[in-house]
């Protein structure tokens, strides 16, 4: 009898193992973005990029004997930095993914990679956080971003108002961990090219009124307005004032104001902006972009393409892995992304698949043109942006 009760147990383990098998081939990836909040309206593409990425490697059939990608999507608000780890907890203990993709603000970055990364071992590759102190942040090698650190952007934007003349400005910048690492960074390189910062002030999101703000600014004066902020939110509502006003009329603009939602609003009231949001002229951009409308999305649109990116560099560290326990694939991301190797695109990430399954190696370069650097964040170039008859309009890359 014992012996025959050993056997049933052994048999039930074994059903219990092929049920947990059948399963095991869907991988589970959290996408983290602000899909309420001062960015919401990035959002949508920048899912929907990653979720092309994940499509794609699903459709190969390449990736750990068949697996299947499926994204499960969370809301980080952005801003609230309780509300995004609360998300990221539910998408690791609820939901049971095995990365991460995002979250898109510097802040709620830093929150959940303290609180939620790094205790549960879980990799998160963020395609738009910027913040400069990120580089510097604890995380036992579990935090990757395929946007480029804003020390660098500072210094893009305030050499380009150099070279325009614009020697005299006025900044504003949203109060939190991307702003003032932002407007840290731009006025240390502006100053340091013979620029004048006349006052460089915070603003809070989601008030009704910028008047007091606006007329800080206007008192400070300046040959331009340098407004580093969100697009939907209190960066939107300075400029708004400053335009009523008449207070500026030459705006300078961070990655967090450029998205059609800009213009919408403003039109050619804003002719002339100078802006900057990381991107480069290379043939993923054009292949992305062109993929990206294929299936309904605007590829051009701010992130889109860094968080394909983000979501492609993690699926094929895993197939590097031959895991996808973040464990074991977090070590093999700078590989796969940097030379040697075949160089690797949109849209062919099965053929990245195959080369791996070979044994050889790949250099992803996806829409970004991605090159890793320590600590795992990307070189980055900027594409300079101005609105033209009330359109955006891409001018150049640096």
């Amino acid at each position: 009898m014992k012996k025959l009760l050993t056997a049933t147990a052994a048999g039930a383990l074994m059903a219990g193992a092929a049920i947990a098998g059948s399963h095991s081939n869907e991988i589970k990836m959290g996408i983290i973005l602000g899909f309420t909040g001062p960015i919401e309206s990035l959002t949508p593409a920048m899912a929907a990029g990653a979720e092309m990425a994940m499509a794609e490697v699903t459709e190969s059939g390449k990736l750990l004997d068949g697996a299947t990608v499926t994204p499960v999507r969370a809301d980080s608000t952005c801003v609230d930095s309780a509300a995004a780890t609360a998300a990221a907890e539910r998408l690791i203990t609820s939901d049971g993914i095995k990365g991460m993709m995002g979250p898109d603000c510097s802040g709620v970055t830093g929150a959940v990679l303290a609180n939620v990364s790094v205790p549960n071992g879980m990799v998160m590759i963020s395609p738009s956080a910027t913040s400069p102190a990120l580089t510097a942040a604890e995380d036992n090698g579990l935090f990757f971003r395929t946007a480029p650190s804003d020390a660098r952007q500072g210094e893009v934007l305030a050499n380009i108002l150099i070279e325009k003349g614009i020697t005299s400005a006025a900044v504003t910048y949203t109060n939190n961990d991307y702003g003032k690492g932002f407007a840290d960074a731009f006025q240390a390189s502006y100053e340091a090219a013979g620029g004048s910062v006349t006052l460089s002030a915070p603003h809070e999101d989601g008030k009704a009124d910028y008047s007091a703000e606006v007329g800080a600014l206007a008192s400070a004066g300046g040959d331009a307005l340098v407004v580093l902020g969100y697009v939907d939110q209190g960066g939107a509502g300075v400029i708004q004032g400053a335009l009523d006003t008449g207070a500026f009329d030459m705006f300078a603009m961070g990655d967090g104001m450029i998205g059609d939602a800009l213009t919408e609003r403003f039109g050619s009231d804003i002719d002339g902006m100078i802006g900057t949001a990381p991107g480069s002229d290379n043939a993923g951009a054009a292949m992305f972009a062109e993929m990206a409308t294929a299936a309904g999305i605007d590829g051009t649109s701010v992130y889109a393409g860094e968080s394909y990116d983000a979501a492609a560099l993690k699926l094929l560290a895993m197939a590097a892995a031959g895991s996808s326990e973040p464990a074991d694939y977090a070590s093999h991301i700078f590989h796969v992304a940097n030379a040697p190797g075949e160089p690797i695109l949109p849209g062919e990430l099965d053929k990245a698949l195959e080369i791996i399954a070979g044994g050889g190696d790949v250099d992803y370069q996806g829409a970004t043109g991605v090159e890793l650097v320590e600590p795992g964040e990307a070189a980055g170039s900027y594409a300079e942006y101005t609105v033209e008859n009330g359109a955006l309009t891409v001018v150049g890359y640096r």
